[in-house]
């Protein structure tokens, strides 16, 4: 599993892990049984403390996402993505998307015939 993370970002580099491990196993990307890269060698690779890493590690595996096998370490837990839990992850992005465009002035019809548009155009990309 690749990370990209943004120190820049307003979001704390902990949630950041947390949720792109959850988007991940969510959209199928990662499955139940793979590993996940080592605390070391996220936080080299990322030049982040290690102890963020270990800590949204140790955040995931308190809810069940993740499980520590040894001489494994960190790796995705059995379990299965419901549509309630994509919608969930979702439903923040949707929020802020509406949120901008309403400050835009950015009407609902506008706004939903652009989000159809970025769906053929990632669609497209497949």
């Amino acid at each position: 599993m690749n990370f990209d993370i943004a120190p820049s970002s307003t979001t704390p580099i902990f949630r950041q892990i947390l949720d792109q491990v959850r988007h991940a196993i969510v959209s199928g990307h990662v499955k139940a049984g793979d590993p996940l890269p080592s605390v070391r060698s996220l936080a080299s690779e990322h030049a982040i403390n290690p102890m963020t890493v270990s800590k949204a590690y140790s955040m995931l595996e308190t809810e069940g996402v993740l499980m520590r096998l040894r001489g494994v370490g960190m790796v995705v837990a059995e379990r299965r993505s419901s549509r309630k839990e994509k919608m969930k992850l979702l439903l923040p992005h949707m929020q802020a998307a509406t949120k901008v465009a309403l400050q835009l002035n950015v009407n609902r019809d506008e706004a939903i015939a652009l989000l159809i548009q970025c769906f053929d155009e990632e669609e497209g990309k497949k």
